[in-house]
C-alpha cells in the first residue's frame, strides 16, 4: 500500500498543472489556447477549477482532475517496477490531461501527443538499456508499429480521429514491453470500454446512436488495465 499511496500523493501534487493544460488545451483544433476572462493563460489551477486571479471557472469540474490523477498515481504505484516506473509515470501524468481534452472537445492535441510519443519511446530505450531487455525493447517496437496499423486502418475506415492514430503506438510499446498478452488485453479493453460508454450514454439519453463518441480516455484506461494485470 505504500507504493500506491505515494503514487496517489504524485497526482494529487501535480494535479494543479495538469488542471491547467486541461483547461487550456480543450479547445477546438482551429482555435488558440484557452484564456481566463481576465486574460491569464491557466499554466495551474486549484481544485475549485477557478482563476485565483479573477475566480472565472474554467476547466473541468472540481476535484475532477484531482480523483482521477490520484487514482491514476495509485495504478502506476501497483504496477510500476524498474526499471518501467517513470515510462508508467510519464504516461499516466499526460494521459490524466489527454484524457479530460478528448471528453471536452473530442480531440488529442499534438502538443500532447507527440511529446508523450517521443518521452514514452526515451524512457522505454533508456530502460531497456539500463536492464538489459533488448527482447522488451523490440517487442515494444513491433506493438507500436501494430497499433499503428490498426488504428490508422480504423481511421481510413471512419470512426476514429487522427489524434486516436497519434496516441496508438504510445500505448502499444508501453503495453508490449509487458509482453504480447498485454498488449492484446489493453487493446481489446479500450473497444469494450467504448462499447459499455456508448451503451450508458444512449441508455441515459445524454448521446444519440450518430454522435461521435472520444475513444481516447477508453484507449487510456484500457493500457492502464493491461498493464495492471501483467502479472
Amino acid at each position: 500500500m505504500i507504493a500506491e499511496s505515494v503514487g496517489a500523493l504524485v497526482g494529487v501534487a501535480a494535479a494543479p498543472v495538469l488542471r491547467g493544460a486541461a483547461a487550456r488545451l480543450a479547445v477546438p483544433w482551429d482555435e488558440p489556447v484557452r484564456r481566463c476572462a481576465c486574460g491569464r493563460t491557466p499554466g495551474w489551477l486549484p481544485p475549485s477549477g477557478r482563476c485565483p486571479r479573477c475566480a472565472t471557472a474554467i476547466g473541468p469540474a472540481p476535484l475532477a482532475v484531482e480523483l482521477v490523477a490520484a487514482g491514476a498515481g495509485a495504478a502506476v504505484g501497483a504496477a510500476a517496477d524498474w526499471p518501467a516506473g517513470p515510462v508508467l509515470a510519464w504516461v499516466a501524468l499526460l494521459g490524466v490531461v489527454l484524457a479530460f481534452v478528448d471528453t471536452a472537445v473530442h480531440r488529442l492535441p499534438d502538443l500532447l501527443t507527440l511529446p508523450l510519443a517521443g518521452g514514452t519511446a526515451a524512457l522505454l530505450l533508456a530502460a531497456g538499456l539500463l536492464d538489459h531487455r533488448t527482447d522488451a525493447l523490440t517487442r515494444s517496437l513491433y506493438g507500436a508499429l501494430a497499433c499503428l496499423l490498426l488504428y490508422g486502418l480504423l481511421a481510413l475506415l471512419g470512426p476514429l480521429g487522427g489524434g486516436d492514430v497519434k496516441l496508438a503506438p504510445t500505448l502499444g510499446a508501453l503495453l508490449a514491453w509487458y509482453g504480447w498478452r498485454p498488449l492484446l488485453q489493453g487493446t481489446m479493453a479500450a473497444f469494450l470500454l467504448a462499447a459499455a460508454w456508448g451503451v450508458v450514454l444512449l441508455l441515459t439519453g445524454r448521446a444519440k446512436a450518430k454522435d461521435p463518441l472520444p475513444f481516447g480516455p477508453c484507449m487510456l484506461l484500457g493500457a492502464l488495465l493491461g498493464v495492471l494485470t501483467a502479472g
